[in-house]
């Protein structure tokens, strides 16, 4: 049977990204992979096992440029008004559709 392991997303400033998650969504490492030509950390939640995967290379200068492709990353709160509140603060919120 298939069951859920992780997803990836390549960031630029893992630094920041780690920052990111942790703030955001208490989304914290679990695991990391160093190497000469890339760094990956996976970050999990406490409470199930599915991983967030952030890769990062080394060599990488320029920023990812993700186009149209429409990925999205779906995570459950407890208490959405103050999931939201806390992104708003933040300054994170980049599109919202109130109708879904």
């Amino acid at each position: 049977m298939f069951a859920f392991n992780h997803f990836n997303f390549n960031v630029l400033d893992l630094d920041r990204s780690l920052a990111f998650y942790k703030e955001a969504l208490d989304l914290e490492p679990v695991k990391w992979n160093r190497r000469e030509d890339f760094t990956i950390v996976f970050l999990g939640d406490k409470t199930t096992g599915f991983r967030l995967e952030l890769t990062c290379l080394h060599d990488r200068k320029e920023p990812y440029d993700l186009g149209e492709v429409e990925y999205h990353l779906a995570m459950t709160a407890p208490d959405f008004d103050e999931a939201h509140r806390r992104h708003e603060a933040m300054g994170v919120i980049c599109f919202e559709n109130p109708s879904m």
